[in-house]
């Protein structure tokens, strides 16, 4: 497995370590990696844009969701027509196609100190090797494309790409536009900011300040409803949104903004860069980081699932030798260490 070659650890950097290796991310971007870009405006927390009619199984499971990381289909290693779709690519094409984050410390970024081209590296990034290795025999057939975050459902539906592995949150308004898969991550909403800020976490606290998320994110539709709600606290500011997390460290460094509210997983990455920010408080939400695949490719679902069953298992080069390479010094709640087990609710 790819992470078993990788150097397993960064030394964490300061704030302006951050900024620069922000920037050099930013010029990776425009350079190495092809990018999704918006036909639309961002913004919303649903991954916005064209909401298709759904059909079968996948519309019931939008309907009827109340557990959302269990509206999936069980596991399957047979083939089907979306998986002979991607065997059927010829030549340099006969690549798995997966849209992924660039800029996610220990998810998917690129260490420029790595050397080999500042190759793609990360928990996510393992995934996608272990798919593609699965279904086209070579963990190296895949093509990433680098996605914000508002766009990874318009990239799934519009075929630019097969799936996303980007820390996508499975949720009910989603499950209207996208399949999952099984949940292979659990995380939940937390709040970054400087260690000297009188921030104490999702509470009052908050009150007149200055926060930042990533357009299309969960955490921003979390904290619009709250706001209409009325339990968010009076007088935050949720105007300043960015296209892809890491910008609103790089808002926080500069002082633009007083807080990040995002997945708490993504948050103790960013800490993990700068030591100068920290979470504040606990998480407030339960999520589950799925696969996320076209509606109709049922056999790519399951296949996936299948794949993650067998991720889970494997002592050697599986989900824990992943997270132990990856995040086990970047998250400090040992019960954090293990995947969900997953529960199948749609048989069809």
């Amino acid at each position: 497995m790819r992470a078993g070659r990788l150097r397993t650890g960064l030394r964490g950097w300061g704030g302006v370590g951050a900024m620069a290796f922000a920037c050099v991310l930013a010029v990776l971007s425009a350079l190495l990696l092809p990018v999704v870009h918006s036909h639309g405006e961002g913004g919303g927390g649903t991954d916005d844009g064209a909401h298709g009619v759904a059909h079968g199984g996948q519309a019931r499971a939008a309907r009827d969701c109340t557990d959302p990381e269990k509206q999936t289909l069980s596991p399957s290693g047979d083939d089907g027509p979306a998986i002979d779709e991607i065997r059927a690519r010829e030549g340099e094409k006969r690549k798995l196609i997966v849209g992924v984050d660039q800029n996610s410390y220990r998810w998917g970024y690129r260490d420029p100190n790595s050397g080999g081209g500042a190759a793609l590296e990360g928990f996510d990034i393992d995934l996608a090797h272990r798919i593609a290795k699965d279904i086209l025999g070579d963990e190296d057939a895949v093509q990433f494309k680098a996605i914000p975050t508002d766009q990874r459902v318009p990239a799934i539906q519009d075929g630019r790409v097969d799936m996303v592995v980007r820390t996508m949150t499975v949720n009910c308004d989603r499950l209207r536009d996208v399949a999952f898969s099984a949940p292979y991550f659990r995380t939940g909403q937390q709040v970054l900011a400087p260690k000297s800020s009188d921030i104490t976490g999702y509470d009052g606290t908050l009150a007149g300040k200055k926060i930042c998320t990533a357009a299309g994110s969960t955490a921003l539709s979390t904290l619009e409803r709250d706001r209409e709600d009325g339990t968010l606290a009076a007088g935050a500011d949720l105007r300043t949104t960015v296209p892809s997390q890491l910008d609103c460290l790089v808002r926080l460094q500069l002082g633009e903004v007083d807080a990040v509210v995002t997945d708490g997983a993504l948050a103790a990455s960013q800490a993990a860069q700068d030591p100068t920010v920290e979470l504040k408080g606990d998480a407030f939400t339960t999520e589950y980081y799925g696969v996320a695949m076209k509606k109709d490719a049922d056999d790519l679902v399951r296949r996936v699932n299948r794949i993650l069953e067998e991720w889970r298992a494997d002592p050697a080069e599986g989900w824990q030798h992943s997270y132990d390479v990856w995040l086990s010094r970047t998250m400090d709640d040992a019960a954090k260490s293990r995947p969900p087990t997953p529960r199948y609710l749609r048989g069809s």
